[in-house]
């Protein structure tokens, strides 16, 4: 169920030289700041400084954002799209226990922090069991190192 409010920032929509100058001046060694139309200046909080920069680095790059606020509320077909499952799938996991969901009326809702925090979780255990299986791999003598495909 993600709002209606404009949280999408696409590169297209800013003149180029504009968007090359911002992303130069957080690529500048020091600190940026914001100077009001007083001429006041207003230091960026390091975490804001970094977030902005990496924002102004994937524009640049040609790459739209979009903001959500973690307490963000998902319908169950939303979530399942983020995730790249079935919807099915994913009402499994909801009525499994394994992702917190709340209902409004009858229907589903998941947070967007939970299904970062799934998301996150599903993929340490595939990395720790593809890390397993290399492992055999290896000890096993099946790996040939030497070898360049076709």
């Amino acid at each position: 169920m993600i709002t209606s409010q404009p949280n999408r920032l696409d590169p297209s929509t800013i003149d180029r030289e504009e968007l090359d100058k911002v992303f130069a001046a957080f690529s500048q060694p020091g600190h940026v700041a914001f100077i009001d139309k007083d001429g006041n200046r207003t230091e960026i909080p390091e975490p804001i400084y970094h977030h902005l920069m990496r924002i102004a680095r994937m524009m640049q790059q040609g790459q739209a954002i979009v903001m959500l606020p973690e307490n963000e509320k998902f319908t169950t077909q939303a979530a399942a799209n983020y995730l790249g499952m079935s919807r099915q799938f994913l009402v499994n996991l909801l009525e499994n226990g394994d992702l917190p969901f709340h209902k409004v009326g009858s229907h589903r809702r998941i947070t967007f922090k939970d299904l970062i925090a799934y998301e996150k979780a599903r993929d340490s255990k595939r990395r720790k069991s593809l890390d397993a299986l290399s492992e055999q791999v290896e000890t096993a003598g099946l790996y040939d190192a030497s070898y360049q495909g076709e």
